[in-house]
């Protein structure tokens, strides 16, 4: 599954992200308490158009930058739970039970181009 993030100031501005990096995202993101719940759930499905303003993209990009990624190295990946590793992912695909939760991870480089693109934003909707 993959999420396709439009900026609402200009169509051809926008970003990617794939099911495996745009969960624990969702989990960064709620953590900050900046958007309701009800917003969280529409983002962890594609194609439903949830939309973020100009004030939400800045806070969760600033947020991520000042906060997240002093916390990541470039080698260094943060899980849903935010959790760090520096194990890299070795493609292992972790099924059911206990340790499904380590297929999911967002890197510091996917983060920090996540924050660059909510900076640069007008604000963006999610297909």
């Amino acid at each position: 599954m993959s999420f396709t993030l439009l900026d609402l100031g200009s169509e051809n501005f926008e970003f990617r992200a794939n099911i495996w990096n745009w969960k624990p995202t969702l989990e960064i993101i709620k953590s900050f308490d900046i958007v309701d719940e009800g917003k969280l759930r529409q983002m962890s499905y594609n194609a439903t158009g949830a939309q973020f303003s100009h004030e939400e993209a800045q806070a969760i990009g600033e947020k991520i930058r000042d906060e997240i990624l002093p916390k990541l190295e470039p080698n260094k990946r943060m899980f849903g739970d935010l959790s760090v590793t520096d194990a890299p992912d070795d493609g292992t695909f972790h099924s059911e039970g206990d340790g499904e939760w380590k297929n999911y991870s967002a890197s510091h480089d996917w983060l920090r181009d996540f924050s660059e693109f909510c900076l640069k934003s007008e604000g963006f909707q999610v297909f």
